[in-house]
């Protein structure tokens, strides 16, 4: 018994150990793996014009995972009308992946380029909003086809 708890015990400390280092590091999502944690420069200006981000194909979110660790993804943004959005494409259904964990938990980190911004995701319901994000990803990221019957979510970042 006691063989067996100086066992366990070991891997939890080899797994917590693993956990520091990771977060001194870092662990960026790459090839559409999911990472944990950001690394950069921490933003704490308001930002009022997103369109800086006209040149930026793909961010970094970082939102609360299940079990307490944060997950992250490379996903598209676009700004319509200065403001940053995201958007997610799912076969009909309920929000996963990295929009189940917006549900759960708003708040989430960002990456453009070596810059940190921490910030809120709203899902958008305004009509106007949701018409105009849409044609804006359309001609931003025109590779990127919406097939029939699927859900759109659209989160505006504000903060």
């Amino acid at each position: 018994m006691k063989m067996l708890l100086k066992i366990v015990g070991g891997i939890l400390v080899c797994l917590a150990l693993e956990l520091v280092v990771l977060r001194i590091t870092g662990l960026n999502s790459h090839d559409g793996i999911p990472g944990l944690w950001l690394t950069g420069n921490l933003v704490t200006t308001p930002v009022t014009d997103w369109s800086f981000t006209d040149k930026v194909p793909t961010i970094k979110l970082q939102a609360q995972g299940r079990f307490l660790l944060p997950h992250l993804e490379t996903i598209n943004c676009l700004a319509y009308e200065s403001q940053l959005y995201v958007t997610s494409v799912y076969p009909a259904g309920p929000p996963r992946g990295w929009n189940e964990n917006v549900m759960r938990d708003p708040h989430v980190c960002i990456e453009i380029g070596d810059k940190l911004y921490d910030r809120t995701l709203v899902l958008v319901t305004d009509p106007t909003e949701m018409e105009g994000v849409p044609q804006v990803r359309a001609k931003k990221h025109p590779q990127l086809k919406i097939p029939a019957n699927a859900t759109i979510h659209v989160f505006h970042i504000i903060g």
